[in-house]
C-alpha cells in the first residue's frame, strides 16, 4: 500500500470520526429527517405514486391505516425547498395538475433523479403527549429511475460474470436475435476497432429497449436506456462478450475496461452521493404486466428482485462497504402496482404472488438487516368494480376509461391462482407460456376526480404502504 493510500485512509477515518461525534452531539436537537427512496421496475408508476402520496399526506381523509393520520397526530403537512441544491425538484404541482384536470392525463415517467421535501407537524401521543409540544418531521422523497437501482447488482460482478449472466438470459428471447447474430460473427480477441464496438453497443442497446418493452425486468446497464449527457461516450460503448482470452488492445479487453469504468464513474457516484443516504426504500413492481408477458418475464422479475436484495446484503463487496460505511436501509417495500386493474376479490392472490416473489428473493440472496415486505397497491384508483354474466358465469370485473380511444370498458384479466407456485413453478421451469390460463392487461386512463375537502386522490392501500415505510417515525 502506497503512502497516498495510507494517508487517504487515515483522512477518511478522521472525517468519519468527526461526523460521528457531530451527529451524536446534534441529534437530540435536530429535526428528524426520513429519506425515502422511490423507484420501480418498468412502467410501475413512480411519478403517480409520489404525487398521490404527497397529496394524501397533505389531505389525509383517505389515510385511515396511517396511524398518525387516523389519530390526529399529524397536525399539518407542507412543502418546503429540498435540502439538496444540486438536485432537480420533483415537479409535484405540475404532475398533480395533470391528474386532477377536467380531462386528466398520466404524467411523464421518471428519467432522472429528483427530490421533494414534505414537512409534517406531528404531536406526540401516549405518555409523552402532555410533556412535549409538536415536532417537525421532514420526509425527503428521492425519485430515481428503476434502471439505476438494477445497476446496484453490477457492483460485485466483473465483466466476465456480467457477460455470462446477460448472455444466458438472452437465450431463447426473440428480442435478442439480432444482437446474438452479430455477436456470433465477432471475435473478442481481435484488435479493438471502434466501429465494431459502436455497432455492438448500439445493437445491445436496442435489445435492452425491446426486452424492457416485452416485460423483462433486468435490463442492465441502466444508463444504456437513459443515457442523458453520456450518450455516445466510451463508457456506454460496450456489450457482453463470451468469456475467452482477451489480449492487450483487444476488443474484449477494452470492453472489460469500459465496464469497470462504467461502475466506477457512473454507478458508484450515484450510490455514494444519493442512494447511501436513503433510510427507507420502496420498489414499485408491475407484477400483472410480467404475468401477462409470460413465464419467462415472471422468472426474470424473480431473479431481478433477488439481485436487488442481494446487493443490500452487508459485507458483500468492497464497493458497497465503502459506500454504506455502516449505514443500512431500514425498510424495503416491494409494492405490486395497478391493483385497481383487478376486482378486490383477487387482491389477496396478487399480494400472495408478490410475497412469494419476495420470499424467494430473500432466500436466494441470504438477505439480512432490513425489514422487508410486499403488498399490492394502486397509488391512484382509475376503475370501479362491477359484476357481469358471461357464458353462465358471474365475473368480478373492473370498469374504466381506456387510454386509447377513451371508451368505457369492463375488464376481466383472468383468474390469478390462489397458490403462487402455480405461476412460479412454470416460470422456474422455463415454460414458454401458461398452459391452463391466459392473463390480459389493459391500459386505463386516469379517471376524472371530484375530491371533498380534506381528501386526497382515491387509492388502494397507499395508507398501508405509508404506515410500513414511515409510520414508526411519526
Amino acid at each position: 500500500m502506497g503512502l497516498g493510500s495510507i494517508a487517504g485512509g487515515i483522512a477518511d477515518q478522521i472525517v468519519r470520526s468527526v461526523e460521528g461525534i457531530t451527529d451524536t452531539v446534534t441529534a437530540p436537537f435536530s429535526e428528524p429527517v426520513i429519506r425515502l427512496g422511490v423507484t420501480g421496475l418498468s412502467r410501475a408508476g413512480k411519478t403517480v405514486f409520489i404525487t398521490s402520496l404527497v397529496a394524501n399526506l397533505m389531505d389525509r381523509g383517505r389515510m385511515p391505516q396511517l396511524v398518525a393520520a387516523a389519530n390526529g397526530a399529524i397536525q399539518t403537512a407542507y412543502l418546503q425547498p429540498q435540502p439538496d441544491d444540486t438536485l432537480p425538484r420533483f415537479n409535484y404541482e405540475a404532475h398533480l395538475a395533470k391528474l386532477t384536470a377536467k380531462s386528466p392525463e398520466w404524467p411523464q415517467g421518471t428519467r432522472r433523479i429528483s427530490e421533494l421535501r414534505l414537512s409534517l407537524r406531528v404531536q406526540p401521543t401516549g405518555l409523552l403527549s402532555g410533556l412535549q409540544g409538536p415536532r417537525t418531521v421532514h420526509l425527503d422523497i428521492v425519485d430515481y429511475p428503476g434502471e439505476w437501482l438494477l445497476d446496484l447488482g453490477l457492483m460485485d460482478k466483473d465483466f466476465a460474470q456480467w457477460s455470462a449472466d446477460t448472455l444466458a438470459r438472452m437465450q431463447g428471447r426473440t428480442e435478442a436475435a439480432d444482437f446474438l447474430a452479430l455477436l456470433a460473427n465477432t471475435d473478442g480477441a481481435a484488435p479493438l476497432d471502434e466501429s465494431t464496438a459502436q455497432t455492438l453497443a448500439a445493437s445491445f442497446t436496442q435489445y435492452l429497449q425491446s426486452a424492457r418493452a416485452a416485460g423483462f425486468s433486468d435490463c442492465t446497464p441502466g444508463r444504456f436506456l437513459l443515457p442523458g449527457d453520456l450518450e455516445g461516450s466510451p463508457v456506454l460503448t460496450f456489450a457482453p462478450l463470451p468469456v475467452g482470452d482477451t489480449p492487450r488492445r483487444s476488443l474484449g479487453r477494452e470492453f472489460s475496461r469500459r465496464y469497470d469504468s462504467y461502475k466506477r464513474n457512473v454507478v458508484l457516484p450515484f450510490f455514494r452521493d444519493h442512494f447511501a443516504r436513503i433510510d427507507r426504500q420502496i420498489v414499485l413492481v408491475d407484477v400483472l404486466g410480467a404475468i401477462h408477458a409470460g413465464p419467462r418475464a415472471v422468472e426474470d422479475m424473480r431473479a431481478t428482485m433477488a439481485d436487488i436484495l442481494g446487493a443490500f446484503r452487508p459485507g458483500r463487496n468492497a464497493f458497497l462497504s465503502r459506500i454504506f460505511q455502516g449505514r443500512r436501509v431500514e425498510k424495503i417495500l416491494f409494492a405490486a402496482t395497478k391493483a385497481d386493474h383487478l376486482h378486490h376479490m383477487q387482491h389477496p392472490q396478487l399480494t400472495a404472488i408478490a410475497q412469494a416473489l419476495l420470499r424467494d428473493a430473500k432466500d436466494r440472496a441470504d438477505f439480512a438487516g432490513a425489514d422487508t415486505a410486499a403488498m399490492s397497491i394502486a397509488a391512484l384508483r382509475t376503475t370501479i368494480e362491477d359484476q357481469i354474466n358471461h357464458d353462465g358465469r358471474t365475473l368480478d370485473v373492473v370498469r374504466g376509461q381506456l387510454l386509447e380511444g377513451g371508451k368505457q370498458a369492463a375488464f376481466y384479466p383472468g383468474e390469478l391462482p390462489s397458490d403462487p407456485a402455480h405461476l412460479l413453478g412454470p416460470a422456474r421451469g422455463g415454460a414458454e407460456k401458461w398452459l391452463d390460463a391466459d392473463y390480459s392487461v389493459m391500459n386505463f386512463a386516469p379517471a376524472p376526480l371530484t375530491l371533498k375537502p380534506g381528501d386526497g386522490p382515491p387509492h388502494i392501500r397507499l395508507d398501508k404502504a405509508a404506515q410500513f415505510l414511515i409510520g414508526d417515525r411519526l
